[in-house]
């Protein structure tokens, strides 16, 4: 894969920190604003990118570019993911894809047009340790509850009480609890149950944003809880919880780093196969080979999970009359 980067943020950092484990991924340009490329300049030099560029078409014109990684604030996935996708290139773009399902409909059929790869980085869908969990849900017998709970007071919200509105508060820019970490616990659902019969979000909302909430999803026998929270901190985990038995994930919904199995009363078991400690490795290996081999299969799967959970965040949204862009 020769990789473009649009953006520069932490989870930028935080990919380019884990990405030298992958030797097949080259990196050939940093997408950068004008007002960071001094530092950026650095970065690139800290990490062998071939170049820092702040104007994206003129990385989407590099021959040695064919795949473009949107990792932008999320008001900006779609309109960068359709740019690089028109310019013949693969998109990989970071989570929530895009802030509306027509928008992400309309990617993927430019995509599909074009026989691109179109794929969402959502971590938790790649690990070994969820397709694990997927098939340990036989054992805890009838599914009845899962709950996950992601709730993370954020830095920025003293700053966003005071009325400086971040990105990450910002309704306009796609932001809020929902979106930012709530996101992650729908994934792990979806990717577990699809998609449910019914959408309800309870939030709360502060300047037109959710700074926390509950999202309730119901399936045919399960009843589900998502609690996504910026504006307050409890323990982080997520209970499945069945009649023979639960699973107790310890720790976010984004690194998934390991989970409890408890069968009857007597019979409880750490599980724990993940492969590397970075939580973007395990996707980013699975993205490669994707490109590698053109596996358009995976790809039309992926973009159908993506669209349910768009599908959820949509509907919880317009229940709580939250209005993103």
């Amino acid at each position: 894969m020769n990789l473009a980067i649009f953006g520069a943020g932490k989870i930028v950092q935080e990919f380019l920190d884990m990405v030298k484990d992958i030797p097949e991924i080259n990196l050939k340009a940093l997408l950068s604003s004008e007002r960071s490329l001094d530092k950026n300049k650095d970065l690139i030099a800290t990490y062998n990118i071939d170049g820092v560029y702040t104007d994206e078409n003129e990385i989407l014109k590099l021959t040695d570019v064919d795949t473009v990684y949107v990792a932008l604030p999320n008001h900006l996935h779609y309109e960068f993911s359709k740019k690089a996708l028109e310019a013949g290139k693969h998109v990989i773009c970071e989570k929530p894809f895009t802030l509306t399902l027509k928008e992400l409909e309309e990617l993927e059929a430019i995509a599909l047009e074009k026989d691109l790869i179109l794929i969402e980085a959502i971590t938790n869908q790649y690990f070994a340790n969820f397709a694990q969990l997927k098939e340990d849900l036989n054992a805890v017998g009838d599914l009845k509850i899962i709950e996950c709970n992601y709730s993370q007071y954020s830095s920025r919200y003293d700053a966003f009480k005071e009325g400086t509105i971040l990105p990450a508060f910002n309704p306009k820019m796609g932001g809020g609890s929902l979106m930012d970490i709530n996101i992650y616990n729908i994934h792990l659902v979806v990717g577990l149950l699809g998609k449910p019969n019914r959408v309800e979000y309870y939030a709360n909302i502060e300047r037109e944003i959710d700074t926390s909430g509950i999202l309730v999803m119901e399936y045919d026998q399960t009843k589900v809880v998502c609690i996504g929270s910026k504006d307050t901190s409890a323990p982080i985990k997520s209970t499945i919880q069945g009649t023979d038995g639960s699973l107790i994930i310890n720790g976010p919904t984004n690194t998934l780093e390991s989970y409890t199995k408890i069968i009857g009363k007597d019979t409880e078991e750490v599980i724990d196969l993940k492969v590397h400690p970075h939580r973007m490795y395990e996707e980013f290996i699975a993205f490669n080979r994707i490109i590698k081999e053109h596996d358009m299969d995976t790809v039309r799967e992926k973009l159908t999970h993506s669209k349910i959970v768009m599908e959820v965040a949509e509907k919880a949204l317009e229940d709580a009359g939250i209005k993103l862009g």
